[in-house]
Order: structure tokens, then sequence, then C-alpha cells
């Protein structure tokens, strides 16, 4: 991550048995003398307290919120990620959005 080599891209947070997970981010191994070999795509385990934990499961299962990471970043030689709350888009979002970009044709979307 200090090569600046890790993405965020299709990546999100999950909550399961009172742990924060992070799902799905891409971050390129070290390439220093010491390889360990391990996938780039691992779900990597989140540190937070307790009470930031049950307040986001609250959300996320209420409200049908997704915890989504927002930036990566080092403070103290630890590494930090910022989450954020999202709501999905609704159906009639999707197609304006589709129909913005020009690729909504004959096509169904669902």
């Amino acid at each position: 991550m200090r090569d600046g080599k890790a993405n965020l891209k299709d990546s999100y947070a999950r909550i399961q048995k009172g742990e924060a997970f992070l799902v799905n981010a891409h971050v390129s191994p070290y390439a220093g003398p010491i390889s360990s070999i391990t996938s780039p795509r691992r779900t990597r385990k989140l540190l937070l307290h307790a009470r930031e934990i049950e307040r986001l499961t609250g959300k996320t299962k209420e409200r049908g919120l997704t915890l989504i990471p927002l930036k990566l970043y080092f403070k103290n030689g630890r590494a930090k990620v910022e989450l954020g709350l999202a709501r999905g888009k609704k159906l009639y979002d999707k197609r304006e959005t589709l129909r913005k970009n020009g690729r909504a044709g004959s096509r169904a979307v669902a």
C-alpha cells in the first residue's frame, strides 16, 4: 500500500459475527525481499471499536445501507480506511443513468 498500489474499486465492507471485514479490495503484494504468497484480493479484517461495529450493524440492517470504503491513508504508521454508508440506487434511478449515458436501447433494464 505504501507504493500506492491499492485499489478500492468494487470493494465494500461487511460485518460478520461482530467483526468488520474489507472485501474485494485489491492491494498488490510487497515487492521487497520478503514476499509472502497471498492473494491481492483477500478479505481483510478491520479494527473498529465495539461501539462503532454495533452502530454500523444497526444502520446496515435496519435501513438497508451498505458500507463503502472511500479512502485509504496512513496515520502514525498504520493503514486506515475511511468508510461511508451508502444506499443503492432504485430501479428508476438506474434507468435514468443509463439514458444519460446513452446506453438505454431496446434492452430491458433489471
